[in-house]
Formats: C-alpha cells, sequence, structure tokens
C-alpha cells in the first residue's frame, strides 16, 4: 500500500513539474515575441519593467519613449526624477524647455508605499509637456528595481542632454 501511495505521488509530482515546464515555456515565447514585436517597429529595449501579471517594456524610438501601451513625445519632456519610496535621488531637467514653459518637477502625485527597508520601492517620474508619466520599476531585491529604474532614468535623461545640445 505504501508503495502505491509513493508512485502516485512520484507521477503526481512529475505531472506539476511538466506543467510549470510547459508555462515556463509559453512564457518565454510569449516574452520573445513582444521583444521581437517591437524590434520590428524599430523600438530599443531599454527596460523589461515586471508589472502585476508580465513585464512591461520601456522602450525607444527616433521620436518616442513608449512604456507599455503608453507613447511618450520625446521633444515633449520637460524633466526627469527618480525616487526611492517616493524621495527623489536624482533629476534632470531640460534646459530648453524649462525656460520657456514653466516647468516645475513636483512629487505630489507620487504616493509614498512604505514597504520597509527591504523592499525600496524604485520610480522615475517622467514630466513632459503632456502631463506626468510614472514609470514604476518596482520592489525587487538584489537591485533589479535600481538597475531597471536607472536604466530608464539614463535613457530619458540622454535625450535631454541630447535635446539641449540641439540648436534652438
Amino acid at each position: 500500500m505504501r508503495d502505491v501511495v509513493a508512485a502516485a505521488l512520484a507521477i503526481a509530482l512529475l505531472i506539476v513539474a511538466a506543467s510549470l515546464g510547459t508555462t515556463l515555456q509559453l512564457f518565454r515565447k510569449r516574452r520573445r515575441s513582444a521583444r521581437e514585436s517591437e524590434r520590428t517597429l524599430g523600438r530599443a529595449i531599454v527596460a523589461e519593467i515586471p508589472a502585476e501579471d508580465d513585464l512591461l517594456l520601456f522602450t525607444e524610438d527616433v521620436a518616442q519613449f513608449h512604456y507599455g501601451a503608453r507613447s511618450i513625445d520625446k521633444n515633449r519632456i520637460v524633466a526627469a526624477q527618480i525616487l526611492i519610496n517616493g524621495a527623489v535621488i536624482a533629476a534632470c531637467v531640460s534646459a530648453r524647455r524649462a525656460t520657456g514653459t514653466g516647468a516645475q518637477m513636483t512629487t505630489e502625485a507620487i504616493d509614498d508605499r512604505p514597504e520597509g527597508i527591504a523592499r525600496d520601492r524604485w520610480d522615475v517620474v517622467i514630466d513632459g509637456l503632456d502631463g506626468v508619466v510614472i514609470v514604476e520599476c518596482g520592489a525587487i531585491r538584489e537591485r533589479v528595481s535600481q538597475e531597471l529604474a536607472r536604466a530608464v532614468f539614463d535613457a530619458v535623461k540622454e535625450e535631454l542632454r541630447r535635446q539641449d545640445a540641439l540648436p534652438a
């Protein structure tokens, strides 16, 4: 009897493992397909940001940044901030845009979510003429969220510097 129970348990564990393996393969194929479709559109992938159900891609092309389904016109970006737990730790303001638009970098729209010391929350705020976009980079340990936020912030900061270098 004990051998029958052990065999049934082993078979059930093998079925669960095969199911998990199949799900992982499907997830990888879907992720690869999303990356390829972005490349086909001429976009470079800046970061893959974990969301609740899937990964959101932060990509860029010549004229825009793309965060999931949202597009951000590069020439309408005024400033960017990188936040940790709602507090600004770095900011970049466009010299060309700040004087003419009266742009203000604010953090009132940021909800400070105390996840504790071990779970620092990293976000990037992109302030544009069309409004504010908050790129939520997550609260994953081992510096993953920090690296994602830095990649997004650096891409936006480089674009602001490039625009500032252009003749007016």
